[in-house]
């Protein structure tokens, strides 16, 4: 995605353009396009409402790298690591207000899309306070951990869906629906991450690994390991020194005790749980629906 951002001020506009020039995936974009499309929305909607998602999804992310303190995004440094704290939020924040303009440059149900845009922002905002909260507090249980996930992620992929009904013009059941789905989506989408933060490595992930287990975060695997045995898992994580070995050891624990398959379990059944909401959709909107949820399944970054 390009956007054509003013040179002036270079402190401002050089850091959000250096955001898009990454390698991110541009799936939140794509699935708002597609959805829209086959709903037979407007190219100009389309395309105004694409660039706000993605916008308000790399606002996002340049606020959460420095909550977060990772060095890396999309196989460069982030923001914070080239420039400073400073900057970056300051880059977050003119990404959030130039989503918001683009929002507003969409015609169809115009009040409608500007509402659900800025619920969803908000529910992002909770669902990244939930992850802060969480960290290494053992008590965290799986239902916990899915609030928190439907809210930071669930919410914007569904948003993504949602909008793309709402600009085809649907039914209210049709959008709920398909915010359904997408909810649903981003649920597997964030167990993926979760799974990939311990068995992928960081040339194909573009991002530094193991910054979740430094900051005791609650993952799915985590809570499932604890679940299953807090005793040795807690020894297992008590004594980090080196984050690689760290790695390698809970990835053979996980493994191990069935971790990863119950993981891969909870995958399947939110699937299943998409396909079942899939069938009510019209042509050509299910198939390329479809076509996307193998997309997600079998990503690798």
């Amino acid at each position: 995605m390009s956007l054509q951002l003013p040179e002036k001020p270079s402190y401002l506009y050089k850091p959000m353009s250096y955001v898009f020039s990454g390698k991110g995936k541009r799936l939140r974009p794509i699935l708002l396009y597609i959805t829209g499309k086959a709903m037979k929305a407007s190219e100009d909607d389309l395309k105004y409402a694409s660039i706000a998602v993605e916008l308000l999804h790399n606002f996002t992310l340049v606020h959460d790298d420095i909550m977060d303190q990772d060095d890396f995004r999309h196989g460069k440094h982030t923001i914070h690591k080239k420039w400073d704290e400073s900057t970056a939020i300051l880059s977050g924040d003119g990404l959030y207000v130039m989503s918001l303009s683009f929002a507003a440059k969409v015609k169809t149900h115009s009040l409608k899309v500007i509402k659900t845009f800025n619920e969803a922002a908000l529910m992002v905002c909770e669902g990244q306070a939930y992850d802060k909260q969480y960290e290494n507090d053992k008590h965290i249980s799986i239902d916990d951990y899915f609030i928190m996930v439907e809210k930071k992620t669930g919410n914007l992929i569904g948003l993504c869906t949602e909008l793309g009904g709402i600009l085809g013009n649907q039914s209210h059941e049709i959008i709920k629906d398909l915010k359904t789905f997408g909810m649903i989506l981003g649920t597997v989408f964030q167990i993926q991450d979760d799974m990939m933060e311990i068995m992928a490595n960081e040339e194909s992930m573009g991002k530094s690994l193991g910054s979740d287990i430094t900051r005791g975060k609650q993952t799915i695997l985590s809570i499932l390991a604890r679940k299953k045995d807090a005793k040795e898992w807690d020894i297992l994580n008590s004594n980090i020194k080196e984050i690689n070995s760290s790695i390698r050891k809970q990835k053979e624990y996980l493994i191990s005790n069935g971790i990863i398959v119950e993981a891969q379990r909870m995958i399947q059944s939110y699937i299943n749980q998409a396909n079942e909401i899939l069938i009510k959709f019209p042509e050509p909107c299910k198939s390329q629906l479809t076509q996307f949820t193998e997309l997600i399944l079998n990503r690798n970054h």
